[in-house]
């Protein structure tokens, strides 16, 4: 990635990771950026790092403008290693410069990675840090999406150091909203919230309400481009993310052995038909669980279903259900089904969950023993349909 100008004596160094195909479980086919940005001042200051591996391509990016051994601060934003991993290497490079993190999580974070012996000063919400013609002010996010997370922002320049929130896992050697394609932006801006964020709604709204009370002309997140022409359009977008409302939709997830559950699972969907609500079929065998998190960002149904292994549901299965419960989506309507040679402990199981995350219970487990015949599949369609439509 080359180096850009992001506003004078304001620029992008950071790295593209275009191979990265998973973080934490979440699927990254898009691959993923590491954010960070020089500014230029009479103290010189670097907003964030990036992965460890890619110290030296930052450290490069860094000397085409100035020597990193001139760099005076060292904006910590968030300590998690995507954003952090390359400190150790840039204050080797940079050994007079002072990094400045949350206080007190930011610190505690840091030194437990990399050690008490490099020079931090901490700040809370509203300390100002004067680098110059410029201020940096320090916003508060804590839990969006770990305990230290803060943002800066530069009034001079009006731009927003926006951390996690309006980032996206999307690797382009284009930097900024204007020059690549926004629908799969906000597609992976949505992936993006739904797979790390939607657990901390409340703390999004927050955000957002501080957000919203600044003069900006640049969002620069740490993850994906910077947004500068349609800033007003991801605030609506993250207003609609964390707002945690719900469309008349459905997703159906499945895993079948001998395809009965399968059968069952396309039964369901035609039930959702019948009563003229929208639904999408996945196979957990075929689809990620970080894509049908992301559809089930703002679905109003949720029905899972499961063959009976060795008197448990399908491992596919509990590990959907364990991520769903980890993102804690709210007030989602669910049903349980399933087939079963003898015990038939997995339905039960699957509605337990489901019902264990808070989500409300339509109707009794969907139980089948064996091979659903035609007659039993309509009951299935019409047994959903039925309950969709009241």
């Amino acid at each position: 990635m080359n180096v850009v100008e992001v506003k004078k004596d304001i620029y992008s160094v950071g790295a593209v990771d275009w191979n990265v195909r998973s973080f934490h479980g979440y699927s990254t086919n898009s691959g993923a950026t590491y954010n960070a940005y020089l500014i230029m001042d009479e103290k010189i200051t670097l907003i964030d790092t990036v992965k460890a591996p890619f110290a030296k391509e930052l450290l490069d990016r860094i000397r085409e403008i100035v020597e990193p051994e001139k760099i005076d601060y060292i904006i910590s934003n968030h300590v998690e290693m995507d954003h952090s991993g390359a400190l150790p290497q840039v204050v080797k490079a940079a050994p007079n410069a002072t990094v400045i993190t949350s206080d007190p999580n930011g610190m505690k974070g840091l030194s437990a990675h990399y050690g008490k012996e490099i020079k931090y000063q901490t700040v809370k919400a509203g300390d100002t840090l004067k680098i110059g013609k410029r201020t940096l002010t320090f916003v508060a996010t804590p839990m969006l999406h770990w305990p230290d997370n803060m943002v800066t922002y530069c009034p001079e320049d009006k731009i927003l150091f926006s951390n996690d929130a309006f980032g996206q896992h999307y690797a382009s050697n284009m930097r900024f909203d204007t020059q690549v394609n926004l629908d799969d932006v906000y597609r992976e801006a949505k992936k993006y919230y739904a797979n790390i964020l939607m657990p901390y709604g409340a703390q999004a709204r927050k955000a957002l309400e501080i957000v919203k009370g600044l003069d900006m002309e640049v969002i620069a997140p740490s993850h994906g481009v910077i947004w500068t022409e349609h800033i007003g359009d991801i605030l609506e977008k993250y207003e609609e993310f964390a707002g945690g409302g719900t469309k008349k939709k459905a997703c159906i997830v499945y895993d079948s052995m001998w395809h009965s559950t399968e059968k069952m699972a396309f039964a369901v969907v035609e039930g959702f038909s019948k009563a003229g609500v929208g639904a999408h079929l996945y196979d957990l065998k075929d689809n990620h669980i970080s894509d049908i998190m992301t559809d089930l960002l703002d679905a109003e149904y949720i029905a899972v279903g499961s063959p009976t292994l060795n008197s448990q549901m399908m491992p596919t299965v509990a590990g959907f259900l364990c991520y769903m419960k980890g993102l804690a989506p709210k007030k989602r309507k669910a049903i349980a089904f399933g087939s079963y040679g003898w015990g038939g402990q997995s339905i039960k199981q699957v509605y337990e969950a489901l019902e264990g995350m808070g989500c409300q219970m339509l109707l009794d487990p969907i139980r089948q023993m064996y091979i659903p015949t035609d007659e039993d599949l309509k009951q299935v369609e019409e047994t959903v349909a039925s309950i969709i439509i009241e």
